[in-house]
C-alpha cells in the first residue's frame, strides 16, 4: 500500500496555474506538474474540504481547474480532534493566528495520520524555523491521544 500525502491548496494551485514569467514560480510551476505527473502512482493523494474551499475562491476558470486536479483525490475528515490540535499549534505559537487555516491543514493531516503534507507554502506550513515547534506540538497531540487510547482499553 502506499503512503498516503495530503495535498495543500498551494499544490494544485501551482499545478494548474499559467505559466509564469516570474523564474522562481515557473520553476516551482515545473516541479508541481513533474510531481504530480506520477504521485498518484507512488502516494495516495487525499486532501480536506478546506482545500476544496480554498480552491474555489477566486477567478472561477482558475477555480474550475484547480477543482478538476482535485477530482481524483480524497478527501479527509475534520473532526474535533483536528480543530483541538489546530489550536495548540495556534496557542503554542508554532503557527500564527492569522495563518488558522495553515494550522487545520497540518491539524488535519496528523489526526488522520498522514505521512506526508505536500504544500509550497514555506511562511508558515514548511517553514524551517517554524517546523521543530511544529513538530514538538503535533507530536506531543500524537503521544497524548495514544496514551489516553491505551488508559481507555
Amino acid at each position: 500500500m502506499n503512503p498516503k500525502a495530503y495535498i495543500e491548496t498551494t499544490v494544485v494551485s501551482y499545478l494548474t496555474a499559467w505559466p509564469s514569467r516570474d523564474v522562481v514560480i515557473a520553476g516551482y510551476q515545473q516541479v508541481t506538474r513533474e510531481w504530480w505527473r506520477d504521485a498518484a502512482d507512488r502516494f495516495e493523494l487525499v486532501a480536506s474540504e478546506l482545500v476544496i474551499n480554498e480552491a474555489s475562491a477566486g477567478d472561477a476558470d482558475a477555480a474550475r481547474d484547480r477543482l478538476a486536479a482535485l477530482e481524483s483525490v480524497s478527501l479527509l475528515d475534520a473532526t474535533e480532534e483536528a480543530a483541538k490540535l489546530a489550536q495548540q499549534l495556534i496557542e503554542s505559537g508554532a503557527i500564527p493566528e492569522k495563518a488558522a487555516e495553515d494550522a487545520a491543514h497540518i491539524a488535519i493531516a496528523v489526526t488522520n495520520g498522514i505521512e506526508y503534507l505536500v504544500t509550497w507554502n514555506c511562511r508558515h506550513i514548511a517553514n524551517a524555523t517554524m517546523r521543530s515547534q511544529i513538530e514538538r506540538v503535533c507530536r506531543n497531540a500524537v503521544t497524548n491521544r495514544q496514551s489516553s487510547a491505551r488508559l481507555m482499553n
